[in-house]
């Protein structure tokens, strides 16, 4: 019997079970694969973000070293150093994670879990071995896995997802990436940098559909320039492989004939869905939704009262750090705090070069409740920092309460746009209003300013520097 079993150790498992040990609880942590870290540490954020970071600095020393009076020659990319360089990266973290669980006396059990009772864990090693586990409480953090169709003929090999596409160890010539969200334009801005010819098949009439429409199309401009070619409005109709290329049929989704983009792989980028297969849900009395995603409460408690579920199994975006709040504030609330999590004010972040990150609401959001706003919106190119660095690709838009000044929403394009955004977090935490962000003194030269420039254009219409 254990007080609390934790099945998954991505951030929201490993963070939950940290917390729940600091509180004086006897922790279980199940993980069914070799490594801790679940998705985010393994083969999604931190391995993604390696490759980024190696990608932007070939790509700034090929377009503008020689612009900073630096000299290059010979300039090549050895594929099997970058790739080895992100696996170091990840390894790195997932041994902190090990360290970390060490260090908080938490119980680490190697298998794959499933219900075998309302109070009941099955745990089998993947050798025959099984062995059952009853507990107090239990959270559910499993996380989500690519969502591939059939028809897509995912063979892992030319026909890949994200996690194949972060173990190439080479630089393809030529990738069709199959949806214009986050993972593919992340993973689309990587390998267009390092020479590939990346073509971006999307549904939608706009990149990142269901974010701020500006920021959307300041973002696609930037990902043009580097050679990326969109083609919106599309529906993919087969995907096949012959010879080590593989061959996408699509036709506009008004109608109109077929056509077809041919490359050396194509990375389906479509989306993810809650990992709750062979999880047997209905032994312990658990209800899912008709996306596969576990009823919860309020307080993120299933229909089975002992067992809560937090992050990518539960409703709401799919992000490593609300899964983190999420384990938080279940550990808390099961040791008889009062957590509050406002996901409203869960920060989103793209990380392309330049970066995109928001929170709070988009203007078509607020146009669909009724609700009667401004706007202000400053240019990076008007920032002393960003022409001294090059970086003058993007925005910053502010949107505020037409009466009371409160800030709605914030939304970014450019160069440090993840760290910058946390000024917006922290103001909109305490209902501060454009007025306040714009009186802050911002440090010279800094990105930040055009923070304060956007929101003196939204106060008053007032920027100083534009």
């Amino acid at each position: 019997m254990t007080d609390l079993a934790i099945i998954g150790s991505g951030p929201g498992g490993y963070v939950a079970a940290i917390r729940a040990a600091q509180l004086g609880f006897q922790v279980t942590l199940i993980e069914k694969y070799p490594t801790l870290g679940g998705t985010c540490l393994n083969v999604g954020c931190i391995p993604s973000k390696a490759l980024l970071d190696s990608s932007e600095l070939f790509y700034q020393a090929k377009k503008t070293f020689d612009t900073h009076g630096i000299k290059l020659t010979n300039l090549d990319i050895e594929a099997s150093q970058m790739f080895k360089r992100k696996a170091d990266v990840v390894a790195q973290n997932t041994k902190g994670i090990e360290f970390l669980m060490k260090k908080n006396k938490i119980n680490v059990v190697r298998g794959s879990a499933s219900f075998s009772g309302p109070n009941e864990l099955k745990i089998e090693d993947g050798n025959g071995k099984v062995e059952k586990l009853e507990f107090k409480k239990c959270i559910v953090a499993t996380g989500s896995k690519p969502n591939i169709p059939q028809a897509f003929n995912y063979d892992k090999k030319r026909v890949i997802s994200s996690t194949e596409a972060l173990s190439l160890n080479e630089i393809p010539q030529s990738m069709v990436i199959i949806g214009a969200g986050v993972i593919g334009l992340e993973l689309g801005s990587v390998f267009a940098r390092l020479g590939t010819r990346v073509s971006i098949l999307e549904y939608m009439d706009s990149i990142l559909p269901g974010m701020d429409s500006d920021c959307s199309k300041e973002l696609q401009k930037s990902l043009q320039s580097v050679g990326i070619k969109f083609y919106l409005s599309q529906s993919v109709e087969s995907v096949s492989v012959r010879t080590n290329k593989t061959f996408v049929k699509y036709r506009s989704k008004s109608g109109g004939e077929t056509s077809e983009l041919e490359s050396d792989y194509c990375l389906v980028c479509i989306g993810r869905r809650p990992y709750t297969e062979n999880l047997h849900p209905e032994l312990a009395g658990i209800e899912l939704d008709e996306r596969g995603k576990i009823k919860v409460n309020q307080e993120l408690q299933s229909t089975n009262p002992n067992v809560y579920a937090i992050g990518d199994v539960v409703q709401g975006a799919m992000l490593a750090h609300k899964a983190e709040e999420e384990g938080v504030f279940v550990a808390e609330i099961l040791a008889g705090q009062k957590p509050h999590i406002d996901y409203n004010l869960i920060p989103g972040v793209v990380y392309t070069w330049p970066e995109m990150a928001f929170v709070g609401k988009t203007e078509e959001q607020l146009k669909s409740e009724g609700k009667m706003y401004k706007t202000g919106k400053f240019p990076y190119k008007a920032l002393g920092r960003a022409r001294a660095s090059m970086d003058m690709d993007g925005m910053v838009k502010v949107i505020a309460d037409e009466k009371t000044d409160e800030i709605l929403g914030v939304h970014m394009v450019g160069a440090r746009a993840a760290d910058m955004i946390m000024e917006a977090v922290a103001l909109m935490e305490f209902r501060a209003s454009a007025e306040d962000m714009a009186r802050i003194c911002h440090p010279h030269p800094t990105y930040t300013e055009a923070l304060k420039e956007a929101a003196l254009d939204a106060t008053a219409k007032r920027a100083i520097h534009f």
